[in-house]
């Protein structure tokens, strides 16, 4: 089933001791001829700063997740869930501990135009976009240099990464990457050929993408692939005796490879070989997969296709995942896309981490998650759960609902507060911001901070050690609203400064407005995070059409958040209840929400129909509604 749960809050930067990850020391690699004099070198990567990192150009912001459900898959809850977030990848990885991770792959824009790389349309993803392709090729390489940083620190010492590109820009990423992870680091250069279709007159037909493998260490996780067959094996397969060549099947061979293999082996046991010797054992000898990987492009009508244009076929992700990790292992794709990774991690038993800027490419990979696991949960062991979270955007009415201490803890975090440890003061202030004490309100909105709260407040600051000491004479409340008895309560406590030296400055700041962010958005380009978005309001209307076939239409849903317009529409025709589960096909439609559908069901009867509605700022809604099939 589906739980919804409260905040993740992050720990600090102090709580985690995250120190800056060193570059590679490559002198000898960088050094140039000595007759050649000076040379201009560019030994680190572009947007490298030495004191900052790339925190200069891109400052760090620490900002609690929200839990927004927990999807149960048949396994013990005491068990770490698998996780998927929507948010701004490089700032949720900074938030992500070090050494976490053993595998990484990736698929990030090309360099190949904006218009292109946008996927699913939403608000977000288009920001982000907007941010790569605000310069040319060297804006594109410092934002993603920055987040190959983050990657590197992520990765144990025996992990790996693999970064999908093409010809736009691989050579470009290659040269940043030795930077990044050091070129004695670099393993292979993975060829996918999907084998297009190509009617090119003046060029050779591009059939192929690149995928640049790097590890952390000479001490990397690797296990060879298995080609198909050996092609010594078919070469002779009426010789088999079991799954091995004896010398008396093919001792009157003059096949070049059996006379060969003769004479090496002769000298291996310093004898000649006789009858029941082993020429070949194809349970030991076997052919490598090579650096080419034949898979096909995802065809229209395949079973795992979803939709998303640039979707990667499971075989190729699959090679990569057995190549480079183990059963248990964390596998991470901060690409997320349509969810292949997660898919094919979740199937062969991996952990992993999911992440994408765009809200519909979360909600489509959660979708093709839980539709996997249908397939699998009654013939498998169980499957860990995973959690769905978004860090920046949050949802206002399932803050709403969350217990009273969870939803101290999420606001805090969100205006960069501190907790209170557990003391006397806990009961009037949860916590400090920069030796200010902090109060919060409760989480339902309609209940608005009343004179009484803002006086037991006032009385708390009066008890601390600060007022004593350090004459401080300020705090701040935050909720979602104040009654006008709470303001004149306040500013009957901040007018007592001219006449009484006990006054009380407390502000008092609502939960969203430009004064809980101005932290996050004084800062270029962060102007999107840290807002709350309410649900879409989803209409659903239904007319059955005989022979069990019922037409859907939610064309008369409606969006609440500002400037925003219903990008996704997502079909459960059997919701249990629990676990929305979209149906096949109706997770994600290219071209448009799939506001109108008709559905033809397997039986007649009542069924329970649900529809989740996105809308490009981030906000879901769902209906739900009994129909009677006929």
């Amino acid at each position: 089933m589906t739980q919804e749960r409260g905040p993740r809050v992050n720990p600090s930067p102090q709580d985690m001791h995250v120190l800056p990850e060193p570059l590679p020391q490559q002198e000898e690699f960088y050094r140039p001829p000595v007759r050649f004099g000076p040379i201009p070198l560019e030994a680190e990567p572009l947007g490298w700063d030495s004191r900052q990192q790339f925190k200069k150009h891109y400052p760090r912001v620490d900002l609690p997740t929200q839990i927004i459900e927990r999807v149960s898959l048949g396994m013990d809850e005491a068990h770490e869930p698998n996780r998927l977030i929507w948010g701004d990848n490089l700032h949720v990885m900074r938030q992500i501990p070090s050494n976490s991770v053993d595998l990484i792959y990736i698929d990030p824009p090309f360099f190949s135009g904006k218009q292109y790389n946008v996927m699913w349309g939403d608000a977000n993803e288009t920001r982000s976009f907007n941010d790569i392709w605000e310069g040319g090729m060297p804006g594109y390489l410092v934002w993603l240099n920055a987040r190959l940083y983050e990657m590197k620190r992520l990765l144990k010492p025996t992990g790996s990464i693999y970064v999908h590109c093409d010809w736009h820009a691989s050579h470009y990423i290659k040269v940043e990457m030795d930077k990044i992870f050091g070129y004695e680091n670099f393993r292979n250069e993975v060829i996918w050929n999907y084998g297009k279709m190509s009617n090119a007159t003046k060029n050779f037909p591009a059939n192929h993408d690149m995928i640049l493998r790097y590890s952390i260490s000479e001490n990397f996780t690797f296990t060879p692939i298995k080609g198909e067959e050996s092609e010594y094996k078919k070469r002779f397969s009426r010789y088999l005796t079991g799954n091995q060549v004896l010398y008396g099947s093919v001792k009157d061979s003059e096949d070049k490879l059996i006379t060969g293999r003769i004479k090496k082996i002769e000298r291996g046991i310093e004898r000649t070989v006789q009858d029941d010797d082993v020429l070949f054992d194809f349970d030991v000898e076997f052919k490598a997969q090579s650096d080419v990987i034949y898979a096909s492009i995802i065809k229209g009508n395949s079973s795992e296709r979803i939709g998303y244009p640039t979707q990667k076929p499971e075989a190729l992700i699959e090679r990569i995942i057995m190549a480079s990790s183990n059963k248990g292992n964390v596998v991470a794709d901060f690409f997320v896309g349509g969810g292949t990774t997660a898919a094919v991690a979740q199937r062969l038993g991996r952990r992993f981490i999911g992440c994408d800027q765009s809200r519909v490419a979360v909600a489509v990979t959660a979708e093709r998650l839980k539709q996997q696991a249908v397939k699998r949960e009654l013939e498998d062991a169980p499957i860990p759960d995973f959690t769905v979270e978004h860090w920046g955007i949050y949802e206002t009415g399932r803050l709403s609902g969350m217990p009273s201490s969870e939803f101290q803890k999420f606001v805090l975090g969100a205006y960069g507060a501190s907790p209170m440890d557990n003391g006397a003061d806990g009961a009037h202030i949860h916590g400090w911001r920069n030796h200010l004490p902090v109060w919060v309100g409760g989480p339902g909105q309609v209940n608005f901070v009343n004179a009484e709260e803002v006086r037991g407040f006032a009385d708390a600051i009066t008890e601390t050690a600060q007022y004593r000491d350090a004459n401080l004479r300020d705090g701040v409340m935050l909720a979602w609203g104040f009654t006008d008895e709470a303001r004149d309560a306040a500013d009957f406590l901040r007018r007592r400064e001219s006449v009484d030296i006990d006054f009380i400055h407390i502000r008092q700041v609502r939960i969203g407005d430009a004064d809980f962010r101005e932290h996050i958005v004084d800062r270029a380009g962060y102007s999107d995070f840290l807002t709350f978005v309410h649900p879409v309001e989803v209409s659903v209307g239904y007319n059955s059409n005989g022979g069990r076939a019922v037409t859907f239409d939610a064309g008369d849903s409606s969006v609440v958040n500002f400037e925003s317009n219903i990008v996704n529409v997502q079909w459960d025709f059997n919701y249990d209840g629990k676990r929305f589960t979209a149906t096949p096909r109706h997770s994600f439609q290219r071209g448009g929400p799939q506001f109108r559908v008709t559905h033809k069901f397997e039986r007649a009867g009542r069924f329970r129909v649900a529809c989740r509605v996105q809308d490009s700022r981030g906000g879901e809604g769902t209906w739900v509604g009994d129909v009677e099939v006929s």
